[in-house]
């Protein structure tokens, strides 16, 4: 590895990725609990379509993503962690004395294959849900799905990356997932509409990604939903995700390995 060619240090950092076995496991997983969750939720309302209230094939499909993207905070957060936890971030930074070069070379390896993953997962979950709808299901190319779809891909990368910048600045994996695995899953699970936290959980990055994937209560509606639409949705995870990266990177800076 040579700390002057950024086309290098990413190369490296790809390696990285694919090296490390929990990449490979923790993608499993995401998609596991993405389509495995959402053909599953799609079956049971088939068979119980009249019982279904407000009955919306995209939610059948996507909020099982919110479980799925879970694993993609795992994955940020081993991808940067276990460089601390098994010392070789000292080797890491002696080949590649910039820091920032090293940091955007991990950051943009790890970003990369979490979109790539997150594309696939996102559409099969789509696909699967509609097959085990059968008839009251909907496609590819319907009002809206694609935007949905889109902003599902952008969620799952996000939260990725916010994974990995909060783990640079915690520098530990455990206390990462620690952290963000609850506030996420809890969020996801609605405590966003308990009307005491919703002034200040309907900002979190999963609130903002319901929104993203159409699966959110309409645009206004802040009774059971965090009541922004689509453009304030993303500039809310955007803020996040900058957020963490600044911060990852302002220790790593000042910070011995």
């Amino acid at each position: 590895m040579t700390g002057n060619s950024p086309r290098a240090v990413l190369a490296a950092e790809w390696i990285k990725v694919w090296t490390v076995r929990s990449t490979g496991l923790t993608l499993l997983l995401a998609f596991a609990l993405s389509t495995g969750i959402g053909t599953l939720v799609s079956l049971s309302w088939r068979a119980d379509i009249d019982g279904v209230v407000n009955f919306d094939p995209l939610a059948a499909a996507l909020y099982s993503v919110t479980l799925g993207q879970l694993a993609l905070v795992v994955l940020g957060a081993l991808l940067v962690g276990s460089e601390y936890s098994s010392g070789s971030i000292r080797t890491s930074l002696a080949a590649v004395p910039g820091r920032g070069l090293f940091y955007g070379g991990k950051v943009l390896a790890g970003a990369l294959t979490a979109l790539a993953a997150s594309a696939v997962i996102v559409v099969v979950t789509f696909l699967t849900a509609q097959a085990a709808l059968g008839p009251y299901g909907t496609t590819l190319g319907a009002d809206g799905i694609p935007a949905a779809l889109v902003g599902a891909v952008v969620h799952l990368t996000s939260i990725c990356v916010i994974s990995m910048g909060i783990t640079t600045m915690v520098r530990s994996a455990a206390i990462s997932m620690g952290v963000l695995l609850p506030v996420l899953f809890l969020g996801s699970q609605g405590l966003g509409n308990v009307p005491a936290l919703k002034p200040v959980l309907r900002y979190l990055p999963d609130q903002a990604g319901l929104v993203l994937m159409h699966i959110a209560a309409p645009s206004g509606d802040s009774r059971f939903g965090p009541g922004y639409g689509p453009g304030a949705a993303l500039c809310v995870l955007l803020a996040w995700t900058a957020a963490a990266l600044i911060g990852g990177y302002l220790v790593l800076r000042r910070r011995d390995a």
